[in-house]
């Protein structure tokens, strides 16, 4: 299992703060065949993107294949201040996860 990477950023943005997530993920489909083997990349895709904000859950997403690589992947907060607690879990089909906790920095 390879280690995915993942990156935080906030920032103020019409009266909410912008947040802004950066996953190291390959999202293949099943579709597409390896050039040098001529065999199925299996399918690799995240399923369920969960984000909580002081420690409660504001968002679970259900997601698919039909995402690109590496997606980056936004979210409006209406009642966010600077030095709020972030956490952001997710989980694919083929058993890996990630969490990565931050706050929010409008600096």
């Amino acid at each position: 299992m390879a280690e995915r990477k993942m990156r935080m950023r906030t920032r103020a943005q019409d009266g909410s703060v912008e947040l802004q997530i950066l996953i190291s993920h390959p999202m293949e489909t099943g579709l597409r065949t390896d050039k040098n083997t001529g065999n199925k990349i299996p399918p690799h895709f995240i399923q369920r993107l969960t984000l909580e904000h002081n420690g409660k859950v504001v968002a679970t997403v259900n997601t698919g294949a039909g995402i690109s690589e590496d997606p980056l992947i936004g979210f409006r907060l209406k009642d966010a201040k600077q030095g709020d607690k972030l956490k952001v879990f997710w989980s694919d089909n083929m058993g890996e996860s990630a969490t990565l906790e931050g706050t929010v920095d409008l600096s």
